[in-house]
């Protein structure tokens, strides 16, 4: 449990709503609670139709005749598990413990993106010692699995001309701008067929420990991709014997980087030797490749019973063929932004369904022509094997303002605070700001957050001593505002 850690207003907030389901898509529970916090402490609210909820505060004494100040986060969580836990998302909390200067979970996502945002918003509305404009909160749904809430934000709800976003996950930066995005989903479909007649080998194959991560914000930290990992090997064994897949899955969130993905195979008993010959290699070659980032990757192959059902051969040869030539990681580096990705796709999960093969991927990009460029690859990729291939209505991307007044105060509050200068950067990740754009032209807009790693993971953690700095520096801004 987190209790006793300053600030203790955030904190306490945080603790709550760790203990709320939050899924994307299935925000009702915590919808809810934001609903009974507005009541308990006296604040006006509205909800919309997307089940987005807005919360204001008037000014305090001063503070009457500057303008609103709009505190925006996301209410969903992703909801990423080790496979060894035992976790419903639905229906559970989040089992969250005190490490050092670190708030983890244990096994699973801890939902401080951008549950964290939500805490910091609402202290700030609550708090009797902060000076203040008139402030609003904006609570929207389903950010991490399309960014329904920002999309279906009405017209005429929000009035404050300022919005900060809390959802960014980097100490000491102001982000001001943000890339776009776009989903493709494929559907390779299939009639299984009996076992092959014969003396085979059934195996699973087991690609884990993978660090993952953010799709956006640590596609070029050189992580491996356990999709990726696992077909290569799969391929390089069907170009020497007569390599028959089962099953086949891997990855599970378009906005994660793959960490596990397993196969059961099959091969002529003659080659069962050659097989576990070929994969110990291949361990040793991933290893060496990884060594320096994924310390903990596991490669595993055992022996199974065979399994009554298969792809057709046909369907098998196509998809690992598509698979292997579907792009992943870091298209293209910004030309503006020094060290910022510009471009890049996520090869995000492979499943199996009931007749069919469900392949998800992102595309990321600041540049709009190439976010559909790269899609168009990832689309041709994909249908060569035959799939059926389909993409979302994708989001822009937010154009820096680098002559913004809220980014200068913003900068002038980080300096007065701490001494030191922050950074002003873009992201490669998606924010919501480029649609609050598209329906509120005027808002001037920054985004800070408090530094956290492994989002997106279970391996995701919170950092105290930042979360205490940027509720500071959130509240020196807006005293300057």
């Amino acid at each position: 449990m987190i209790q006793n850690l300053d600030p203790k207003e955030v904190f306490d907030i945080f603790n709550e709503i760790t203990q709320v389901p939050r899924p994307s898509k299935h925000e009702e529970q915590i919808g809810k609670w934001l609903v009974q916090f507005a009541e308990k402490h006296g604040l006006q609210y509205v909800t919309d139709k997307a089940g987005n909820v807005i919360m204001r505060c008037p000014a305090t004494k001063g503070y009457e005749s500057h303008p609103g100040v709009i505190l925006q986060a996301h209410m969903d969580m992703v909801c990423e598990k080790n496979n060894d836990v035992e976790h419903d998302f639905m229906t559970q909390g989040i089992d969250t413990y005190v490490d050092g200067d670190l708030i983890k979970a244990r096994g699973t996502t801890l939902g401080g993106d951008d549950g964290i945002g939500m805490s910091m918003a609402l202290a700030a509305l609550t708090s009797d010692t902060l000076q203040h404009p008139a402030l609003e909160t904006l609570f929207t749904v389903d950010e991490e699995t399309g960014l329904t809430g920002a999309f279906c934000l009405e017209n005429g709800l929000l009035q404050g001309k300022r919005l900060i976003n809390l959802d960014s996950e980097d100490d000491g930066q102001i982000f001001i701008g943000c890339a776009g995005g776009i989903d493709t989903l494929a559907k390779l479909y299939y009639t299984p067929e009996a076992a092959p007649e014969g003396k085979w080998f059934a195996a699973h194959v087991k690609v884990g420990g993978l660090m993952g991560g953010h799709s956006g914000d640590d596609i070029n930290k050189g992580r491996a991709n356990a999709n990726k990992v696992l077909v290569r090997f799969l391929f390089n064994i069907s170009k020497k014997t007569d390599l028959r897949i089962s099953t086949i899955s891997g990855g599970n969130l378009r906005n994660a980087i793959a960490r596990e993905a397993e196969a059961v195979i099959a091969v002529p008993f003659d080659s069962k030797e050659q097989l576990r010959i070929d994969f110990n290699n291949y361990i040793a070659e991933a290893e060496s490749e990884y060594k320096e980032v994924e310390k903990d990757m596991c490669l595993t192959l055992e022996s199974t019973g065979m399994p009554e059902s298969f792809l057709p051969k046909i369907i098998s040869e196509r998809l690992l063929l598509s698979l292997y030539a579907c792009p992943h990681g870091v298209y293209a580096m910004s030309k503006d932004m020094p060290g910022l990705v510009e471009t890049s796709t996520n090869l995000a999960s492979v499943k199996m369904k009931e007749g069919y093969i469900e392949i998800n991927t992102s595309q990321r990009s600041s540049v709009e022509s190439q976010k559909h460029n790269l899609k168009n690859m990832v689309e041709c990729a994909l249908r060569l094997s035959g799939a059926e291939v389909t993409h979302g209505d994708g989001y822009p991307g937010w154009k820096p303002n680098v002559k913004s007044e809220l980014l200068d105060v913003t900068h002038q509050a980080y300096v007065e605070l701490t001494g030191t200068e922050p950074e002003v950067k873009a992201i490669h990740a998606g924010l919501e700001c480029g649609l609050f754009l598209e329906k509120y032209p005027w808002l001037d807009m920054v985004s800070i957050g408090p530094q956290m790693s492994g989002v997106h993971s279970p391996s995701e953690q919170l950092s105290i001593s930042s979360t205490k700095k940027t509720w500071q520096w959130l509240c020196l801004t807006l005293e300057k505002l």
